[in-house]
């Protein structure tokens, strides 16, 4: 898959004032969702809200660091990219953890609150994705904020797609499989950041 800092300088490296207005925008919405999601998620004993929950904690720490690194050098934002890349995969990996011991001490979540919880958090997603849309292109600073938006869209659609699961089959095997595969997202995600987080790297040490 083609990047745009295989051949020079990434296209867009986030300075614009809109840009920084839509981010602190999206962090305030991210923030907000991460604890109604952790808390409801606990309350309703779903791994699938919980590991959602914890995307918005990962996106508002991306989209702090993003804010952050604005207008550093190369080098610095890719060395933030690398930080938010190894950070998502070790998300990914605790939700997969936490899936796997559910399976063992298995309870049936509240599939209402799931669903409820699980809009909201959609209709938050889909708002933060339109305003960042325009910028889904740039370094790999940029494109980390842009992966962890399209991964809350993902995430709350399978959230309530689990949530008539687990309703339909009074089981909670729905929840767990599609916390499961949130946890490969998140996995998958963070090695598209390393990757292009490298590549700038190694960009920056030829091209000083």
């Amino acid at each position: 898959m083609g990047s745009c800092c295989e051949r020079g300088q990434p296209s867009f490296d986030g300075m614009s004032p809109d840009y920084k207005r839509r981010l602190w925008i999206v962090i305030a919405i991210n923030a907000t969702m991460f604890v109604i999601e952790m808390i409801t998620g606990h309350l309703a004993g779903s791994r699938a809200l919980q590991a959602d929950a914890l995307d918005f904690l990962g996106d508002t720490l991306t989209y702090g660091i993003s804010l952050a690194v604005i207008g550093a050098s190369l080098r610095v934002r890719a060395t933030a990219a690398l930080a938010k890349g190894v950070s998502l995969l070790m998300m990914g990996l605790w939700v997969l953890g936490s899936t796997v011991y559910s399976v063992f001490v298995l309870g049936v979540p509240q599939a209402h609150v799931m669903g409820i919880v699980g809009f909201l958090a959609l209709l938050a997603n889909l708002a933060s994705v339109l305003l960042l849309v325009s910028y889904k292109d740039g370094d790999a600073n940029v494109r980390s904020v842009w992966l962890c938006s399209r991964n809350d869209a993902i995430g709350n659609v399978a959230v309530m797609i689990a949530a008539i699961g687990v309703w339909g089959t009074s089981t909670g095997w729905p929840d767990l499989i599609v916390a499961g595969l949130m946890a490969t997202l998140f996995i998958a995600s963070a090695v598209q950041i390393l990757a292009q987080a490298a590549r700038e790297w190694r960009l920056q040490v030829v091209t000083p």
